[in-house]
């Protein structure tokens, strides 16, 4: 115990410094003096000890799992609902556009992200060159930014369907200039990261030189900070404000609501839409729910060290900072897992693209009611996958269902 107390007493200054408003990747201030996180071992008594615990073997390996967890479900889980959506006209709806647009989004970071965020974390080290240290936070920051402003676009598009009782479709051509102006809006949110960053080298010792990769403000050390707290304004409690303010309207709205159609008499076709939009509500709230609980414990965190420079100084500064990020980024493959489980007819696309693959039947329609014929052999009628017409693969769906 003596030999640890010791460790943690002559624990050498050296700081993991966050990127303020950097999603991806901890940066390192030079003018404050701080180092990367190649820390040096102690040893006292014959035993070693890691001044950070991310240099410790069992805490790699678990990252190395829990990232590559998460890469590969978001790959496959991100890449089947676009796929499902291109595949089936059925699925093709203004608003299965909009969460192609976060499959999209997600699927950036899964792929272009993740892979280099973990391997500098292990590595302590830039190694992935000027190019990459430009794009690659500005791509993750980008990616975040699309999936924020998007969820706020159907919160208020299935307001104006519903608590205004607007029954008309948004034309698909003004929905494309919607995401089209989601990923512009986007890029301009997180430039800054890509424009305010340096890519060079720093000296720990003598003949010791690593790459980093940092932010350099031009004007005061605050700029960071402003941007940092401005950022988390911009992109959690501004947008989880407005989407819980239409959502609650909306839910108010459906509980002691009575529809045009059942007004009119054809009581069963009110209910029966009642009900969908119950239920297609119920999913997109939870979607909501899942990425504000996911990126709450980073926001917290980056916002304390904002407030508070001496969260800095934490010896596991480095661990929860990465291990609040691994939390955050389980948003990126939560959404493909809630269509399966909280929609019945994105989890027969589903089943459907896969019996289909193995059956080796890849008709061209796009009908999902026709896509895997079962039984079969000399002229028999195939049995069709027949969807529920509940939910988001209805050809009769109105402007307020998936």
């Amino acid at each position: 115990m003596e030999a640890v107390s010791a460790a943690n007493d002559t624990q050498d200054q050296l700081h993991l410094l966050p990127s303020p408003g950097d999603l991806a990747y901890p940066d390192y201030h030079p003018n404050a003096g701080a180092a990367p996180p190649v820390l040096p071992t102690l040893v006292f008594e014959g035993v070693n000890f890691l001044e950070d615990p991310i240099r410790l073997l069992s805490v790699q390996v678990v990252l190395i799992l829990a990232y590559s967890t998460i890469i590969v479900l978001g790959v496959l889980g991100n890449s089947l609902v676009i796929y499902v959506i291109y595949r089936f006209k059925t699925l093709r709806t203004v608003t299965n556009f909009f969460i192609a647009n976060l499959a999209v989004a997600d699927l950036l970071v899964n792929t272009l992200c993740l892979p280099f965020t973990l391997v500098y974390t292990l590595q302590g080290e830039w190694k992935f060159g000027s190019v990459l240290c430009f794009l690659l936070p500005f791509a993750q920051g980008l990616a975040v930014h699309v999936s924020t402003v998007t969820l706020n676009v159907i919160a208020l598009d299935r307001h104006r369907c519903i608590v205004y009782h607007l029954e008309t479709r948004m034309r698909k051509d003004v929905c494309f200039g919607v995401i089209a102006l989601t990923w512009v809006l986007s890029a301009v949110l997180a430039s800054p990261l890509a424009i305010f960053r340096e890519y060079g080298s720093f000296s720990l010792e003598p003949g010791h030189t690593i790459q980093v990769c940092t932010e350099k403000w031009p004007g005061k050390s605050t700029d960071g900070t402003i941007y940092s707290i401005s950022m988390l304004i911009l992109q959690y409690f501004l947008p989880l404000s407005i989407i819980s303010f239409a959502y609650a309207r909306i839910w108010s709205k459906l509980r002691g609501h009575v529809g045009p159609a059942e007004s009119s008499g054809n009581s069963s076709a009110g209910s029966e839409r009642h009900r969908r939009r119950q239920k297609t509500t119920k999913m997109l709230v939870t979607m909501v729910v899942v990425f504000a609980v996911s990126w709450l414990p980073f926001h917290a965190f980056q916002l304390a060290t904002d407030i508070d420079s001496t969260v800095l100084d934490m010896r596991d500064f480095h661990l929860l900072y990465t291990v609040f990020h691994v939390i955050a980024m389980c948003s990126t493959f939560a959404n493909p897992l809630l269509y399966g489980w909280m929609n019945r007819n994105y989890r027969a696309a589903f089943l459907a693209v896969f019996k289909c693959r193995r059956g080796g039947d890849r008709g061209r329609g796009g009908r999902l009611d026709s896509i895997h014929p079962v039984g079969g052999g000399g002229g028999g009628r195939a049995k069709k996958i027949v969807l529920e017409t509940q939910d988001v693969l209805s050809t009769r769906l109105n402007a307020t269902d998936v």
